[in-house]
């Protein structure tokens, strides 16, 4: 059984939650079986991950307009013909823009999945037009997908009460591995900060992920005077919004340190003091549960998908709120070091994988 994916950026290190979904699940599903061929924007691929296979999982590289309008609706349609010729038995679209492209799958004769990672179109980053076709995408997967996976039960509930569609639709979490502690402090160290002396955030510069309103409750905390704030990341295009965040951040003492991945992504995990997510939406957020198996005190937004994680109040508030946000900074820092024990068992990767590729192997009754 021949299993295609579409609908990520690309893997690996590549910046963005699906891309960490997809990196860490589809050579887990290679490990216990499956056949993957993972398809890849093109012009997401560089030096650094140049390659042909990755964990056992086949990378196809097909044509991507580097344009936040059109690369996803450009490259999933080629991904869609790709894989027909390539004979695909089933095909695994990610998120519900992709998935516009459902029903020529189906009629190309694949069997379709789709993992719907949340709803797109409440995202400030999108106009009019692009909601329109999220919402449309949506659509389609719910009509004319097999089988739908869902990351959360807020999106179940979505399904079921937008749409009507309760069968074959498989609540699967995202995962989170197990913290790679680094003792070492040489990475940080090259940023000016010191072991249990920085608040971290990371995300894309984008509108929803909040981190303006993060600058400017900083800026009106006491937390500014002691400990430096850390938001690491980028854009994957270049907008008025993140040229005008990073502006921002250089004038107000932010350290920006750009996409960190890996070794000194385990590093600046390893030593914050406080993880903080400002985001005013997200469908499961991996960010949140990386910080979490670090064993991290958290302050989160009150956003759904975060209280399926977080429920203490002192470590929620309004997004909106740079006053609350300012304040509960403090109180945070003023408590002290704080190492929280998180129950994430329902997080396990391996038991994840084990669960999709039940869904996605149609030779199973």
């Amino acid at each position: 059984m021949k299993i295609f994916v579409t609908g990520t950026r690309g893997i690996p290190h590549i910046q963005g939650g699906v891309e960490t979904h997809c990196e860490n699940l589809y050579p887990r599903i290679v490990g216990i079986g499956g056949d993957v061929t993972l398809i890849r924007r093109s012009c997401y691929v560089d030096e650094n991950n140049k390659i042909r296979i990755f964990k056992g999982v086949k990378l196809k590289d097909t044509y991507a307009p580097r344009k936040k309008s059109l690369e996803a609706i450009v490259h999933t349609f080629l991904a869609v013909i790709y894989a027909f010729f390539k004979r695909a038995d089933v095909i695994h679209f990610h998120a519900i823009g992709p998935s516009i492209f459902s029903p020529l799958a189906k009629v190309l004769g694949m069997k379709v999945v789709v993992t719907h990672h949340g709803a797109d179109y409440e995202r400030e980053k999108w106009g009019l037009f692009a909601k329109f076709i999220l919402k449309t995408g949506e659509r389609m997967a719910v009509l004319f997908a097999d089988r739908i996976i869902v990351i959360s039960d807020k999106v179940k509930n979505d399904v079921a009460s937008k749409y009507g569609r309760t069968d074959d639709v498989y609540l699967i979490y995202n995962g989170v591995n197990k913290a790679h502690i680094i003792e070492s402090a040489s990475y940080i160290s090259t940023l000016g900060l010191e072991s249990r002396g920085y608040i971290l955030a990371l995300g894309r510069f984008v509108e929803e992920k909040g981190f303006h309103n993060l600058i400017d409750a900083y800026l009106e905390s006491a937390a500014k005077y002691h400990y430096p704030l850390v938001i690491a990341g980028d854009a994957d295009h270049a907008t008025k919004y993140s040229i005008a965040l990073k502006k921002k951040a250089k004038n107000s003492g932010v350290i920006l340190p750009g996409m960190v991945m890996g070794d000194n992504l385990a590093e600046l995990y390893s030593h914050a003091r406080l993880f903080v997510l400002p985001t005013f939406h997200e469908g499961m957020p991996i960010s949140l549960l990386e910080a979490m198996s670090y064993n991290l005190d958290v302050l989160v937004s009150n956003i759904p998908a975060n209280m399926m994680l977080i429920r203490n109040d002192e470590s929620l508030f309004n997004p909106h709120d740079i006053r609350e946000l300012s304040s509960k900074l403090d109180s945070k820092i003023q408590k002290g070091l704080v190492t929280k024990i998180y129950d994430l068992s329902d997080y396990n990767w391996d038991e994840i994988a084990d669960k999709t590729f039940d869904v996605l192997n149609f030779t199973k009754k």
